[in-house]
């Protein structure tokens, strides 16, 4: 185990921290620069940098991306790794042993199926996936910190009983953080943080719902925000370029930070 999964283990353990998500070099470095102590990457985000819709990028870009992000900064990076490119429990091992040579510090697997009429996996499919995943970690001796995502919030399976049933069961097959997408209600989330409990919860606020304040006095860990920061980003250029086309003015460009600041941030990282 590298200095950098001993520091995001560590994290896990105590408090409550904020992983943001950068989906490229640039606003990895960024967010490292604000001094954040963690990072988590974003498929959806990743997937817009390359014109591509989320859960459209072929397992080789996605590992090429993991290592790059991870390689640009000098904090532990958690992987977004979708369904783990792969249906069976033995496709998902496969690419989770590759994924974790790219010197990320964390993977999450979801149970999320795409399918709007089937959206999530069976249960004891989605279990198998997890536990999968944990045995092609434990064989690597990475020492990358597994998290189980359900994702029937935002897959239009919003039940919490049968969220808080499989992230138990996600736990008890070796994740060692949980993770359910999309969890909006304060008393839910406190729920979940109980049923869980002594596994850290990963909490997405990709919405003005909450505070840190408010996540970590109900017991939740890490808190991250998906591909809000990304939207976030895609609005003002957006937002500025519309204008530019429709009207041929350019106030969408004023307020914008400084290229100084940009560049600041940038010569940290040797860039």
């Amino acid at each position: 185990m590298t200095t950098v999964h001993a520091v995001f283990r560590r994290l896990h353990e105590s408090g409550c921290f904020v992983i943001p998500n950068p989906w490229d070099r640039g606003s990895a470095r960024m967010l490292e620069s604000l001094g954040f102590p963690a990072l988590a990457t974003t498929s959806a985000g990743y997937a817009w940098s390359t014109g591509r819709r989320d859960n459209h990028v072929p397992l080789g870009d996605m590992l090429a991306h993991l290592a790059d992000i991870a390689g640009a900064v000098g904090l532990p990076v958690n992987a977004d790794f979708e369904g783990g490119f792969a249906e069976s429990p033995e496709g998902v091992a496969a690419n989770v042993a590759l994924a974790v040579e790219t010197g990320i510090a964390g993977l999450s697997i979801e149970d999320s199926t795409h399918d709007d009429a089937s959206p999530l996996f069976d249960f004891e499919l989605a279990v198998e996936r997890v536990r999968a995943a944990r045995q092609a970690i434990d064989q690597s001796g990475t020492g990358v910190l597994l998290t189980g995502r359900s994702e029937g919030f935002i897959a239009g399976r919003p039940d919490l009983a049968e969220t808080i049933r499989r992230l138990t069961a996600y736990a008890e097959a070796g994740a060692e953080c949980l993770y359910a997408p999309g969890l909006k209600n304060m008393d839910d989330i406190a729920a979940v943080v109980r049923a869980v409990a002594p596994r850290p919860v990963n909490v997405l606020a990709g919405s003005d719902f909450t505070t840190v304040g408010k996540l970590a006095a109900l017991g939740v860990r890490r808190i991250s925000v998906g591909g809000a920061l990304a939207r976030a980003a895609w609005t003002g250029f957006v937002t500025a370029a519309r204008e530019i086309a429709g009207s041929g003015s350019f106030g969408g460009l004023a307020g914008t930070i400084a290229s100084a600041e940009i560049q600041a941030a940038f010569r940290s990282a040797g860039a």
